[in-house]
């Protein structure tokens, strides 16, 4: 049976609670409600609600009471209802959570995942339409992931809520219910920081994440098929770390790259794998490293200058045509 993006995400958790009853959900209307997007449904009939919790509209609060419950041994699971709002947090993040191993000498942890739904193309206008991954992945004693398939969605939540350190959890709201995909029945995850390539090529690599890819992967159909071009397509999943290897292997291969994604152009992850390729494969270029983003500017409400300003299969056509002619 096909299985959502939204609704892997919701298997992850029931199954991670029935796993270990140490994991619980916490956040703004995840209990009764069932969380903004249906993403916790019925998780407060199966684990009660001493285990999923609503809270006040206050994201310190959420990140602050996550942290502390994380350092007692809880693995808590904390929704951010969007990601634009976990600027709330940003100090609990950061100062506090991504810190705290390394200022304890590696004696204590913060076992915690942080869901942040993400990005834009729903028409949420400035305030429930931003990619704030970049804010974070610079930080050390942060991972961030950002999948983009359902069997990635629940594999990656999976292994963040497994893993020891604070991870944040981007999950695109595009694609909760636009994607599809046969999960299978058993056990399994998906490895934080091993980047995926979705299509083999050899003309040109295509790196991107998230709500891009299977814009990415349009345009790579569409230049096959008008222009002969074998355009490789690498799904990094994790933005830190990053697959440093995975990068610099597809780069070596074809030559040419295309980095695509949908937070603003300006400070965005684009700009460290692109520093990564001129510094450790400069030799193998066979044209400059492009990338293609959002503008530098807010999210639009109007859909019209939404598509303006956002990244879509058509302007990763142009760009792949015009580095290809390099």
């Amino acid at each position: 049976m096909e299985v959502t993006y939204l609704k892997a995400i919701n298997q992850a958790l029931h199954e991670e609670m029935a796993r270990d009853e140490n994991v619980f959900v916490m956040g703004k209307d995840v209990a009764e409600l069932g969380g903004a997007f249906k993403v916790t449904e019925g998780l407060l009939a199966a684990f009660g609600e001493d285990r999923v919790i609503d809270t006040p509209i206050s994201e310190s609060l959420i990140i602050g009471a996550g942290v502390g419950a994380a350092v007692l041994g809880m693995h808590p699971v904390l929704e951010m209802q969007f990601a634009d709002f976990i600027s709330c947090g940003f100090d609990q993040i950061v100062n506090t959570a991504a810190t705290l191993r390394y200022r304890h000498g590696g004696k204590a942890s913060c076992p915690m995942v942080v869901r942040a739904p993400s990005g834009a193309g729903v028409h949420g206008a400035l305030f429930h339409s931003q990619n704030p991954e970049a804010w974070f992945t610079r930080v050390p004693g942060l991972k961030v992931v950002a999948p983009a398939t359902a069997y990635d969605a629940k594999g990656l939540l999976k292994s963040a809520i497994r893993d020891g350190n604070p991870v944040i959890y981007f999950e695109h709201k595009r694609l909760y219910r636009s994607i599809k995909e046969d999960l299978p029945e058993g056990e399994f995850t998906v490895a934080i920081g091993v980047a995926e390539i979705r299509r083999p090529g050899k003309d040109l690599s295509l790196i991107t994440y998230g709500g891009t890819l299977h814009q990415s992967l349009d345009a790579a159909r569409i230049v096959e098929q008008e222009d002969g071009l074998s355009v490789e397509v690498l799904d990094l999943r994790t933005l830190l770390p990053l697959d440093r290897e995975a990068i610099l292997d597809t780069a070596r291969r074809t030559g040419k790259v295309l980095i695509v994604h949908e937070d603003r152009l300006t400070g965005g992850i684009g700009g460290e794998v692109a520093a990564i390729i001129a510094e450790h494969a400069f030799e193998h270029l066979d044209g400059p490293v492009r990338r293609l983003a959002a503008l530098d500017t807010h999210v639009a409400f109007a859909p019209s200058m939404e598509e303006f300003i956002l990244p879509n299969s058509n302007k990763i056509v142009r760009a792949i045509r015009e580095l290809a002619a390099y």
